[in-house]
């Protein structure tokens, strides 16, 4: 993409919501699981260009949000730990724990450092052999290369003072649970453009024959995200549930062969637990055997920390779907991104925060 305004046209966004209202017969649930997306819907209001029988909810896309409790609880452990320097995405850095967030431990004295690639861990580590250098590493497929690519590079330079905090949860397994759960209300699916740009589209294949539900893979801007709604109530319309690829520009069929190969090679897929939700099987990646040492919730012996999840907020059932975050009592009063009291609400693509960011005055 080489223009942003080609994808934020006014006339070309009504004409879509023309097409949409012209083409729909009755009335359909469509989820996207990615927050990006979630946020490019309330910020530009292409929920509100829809017409009343198609409704968008927002499902668990959202890595930041969906990372869970425990995990969050490690890394505090860990970093508060003097040997070591903690290094996170930015996003990482106010999600609460039960009692505390990294952002808290780093004003106490800890070393916690923002970084903008696993790499730049990696280099730390090379730089300060003296200190432990522990990366959190969460998300979806998206970062899963980057980090696989570092464990690789601290391998092959022989670093033995770097480790991952892996956290890391694939969509297809999420999507399924949705589609499996008691009063499932999805009718059809917008994927992720960005997870689809490294894994490609054979994942879904197995999904839309198993439960006959349309997915179309779809960009971040408000033409991607219309034309992804169109692609996909047209299937919905005529009967059909296929995989559809709207985001042409930067998906290929079979992803990022290179990529794909890095995290086949570094990760294993196992179980995971996901904030609000619970645990998914196999839908986590963990660091295979041959890595282990590299792993530093066995090198720091946290993985007896054990934490429940705060019964005040709701957004395990915004991240399914079933909630939108005016609906949870607290939205707004006591919770706000200020003083969250969940990942949604603090995370820069959790729903709640894009409703407060953009919609705060609609929803009093």
């Amino acid at each position: 993409m080489r223009y942003v305004d080609e994808y934020r046209d006014g006339d070309a966004a009504r004409r879509y919501a023309a097409a949409i209202r012209a083409l729909v017969t009755r009335r359909w649930t469509v989820m996207e699981v990615c927050g990006g997306q979630t946020h490019a819907i309330v910020r530009f209001g292409i929920d509100e260009l829809l017409p009343p029988e198609v409704s968008l909810v927002h499902g668990p896309g959202c890595p930041v949000c969906v990372t869970p409790l425990e995990a969050i609880d490690r890394a505090l452990a860990i970093a508060a730990r003097p040997e070591v320097t903690f290094c996170s995405f930015g996003d990482m850095l106010r999600v609460p724990g039960s009692a505390s967030d990294l952002l808290a431990v780093k004003s106490a004295g800890g070393d916690v450092r923002i970084v903008y690639s696993p790499m730049d861990a990696v280099a730390l580590a090379a730089r300060r052999p003296e200190r432990e250098v522990v990366f959190f590493a969460v998300g979806f497929e998206t970062t899963a290369p980057a980090n696989a690519m570092a464990v690789l590079a601290a391998r092959r330079r022989g670093l033995r003072n770097f480790s991952l905090l892996v956290s890391h949860v694939t969509v297809p397994p999420a999507m399924e649970a949705i589609l499996a759960a008691p009063g499932r209300r999805v009718d059809g699916f917008l994927a992720a453009g960005h997870v689809c740009t490294v894994m490609g589209l054979e994942e879904y294949h197995p999904l839309c024959m198993r439960w006959r539900v349309p997915i179309v893979v779809t960009g971040f801007e408000p033409l991607d995200l219309l034309q992804g709604v169109h692609m996909c109530v047209r299937q919905l319309e005529e009967g059909r549930a296929q995989v559809e690829n709207q985001y042409a520009r930067s998906v290929a069929d079979g992803g990022n062969g290179p990529a794909r190969a890095a995290v086949r090679e570094v990760f294993e897929v196992v179980p995971r637990a996901w904030r609000g939700i619970g645990t998914i099987p196999g839908s986590g990646l963990a660091l295979r055997a041959a890595y282990a040492d590299l792993d530093a919730e066995r090198r720091f012996d946290v993985s007896s920390v054990r934490t429940r999840e705060e019964i005040e907020c709701r957004s395990g059932l915004v991240l399914q779907g079933i909630l939108k975050p005016p609906e949870c009592p607290a939205f707004g009063t006591r919770c706000t991104p200020e003083h969250p009291l969940g990942a949604t609400m603090v995370s820069s693509e959790g729903a709640c925060a894009a409703y407060h960011r953009y919609r705060r005055t609609e929803t009093r």
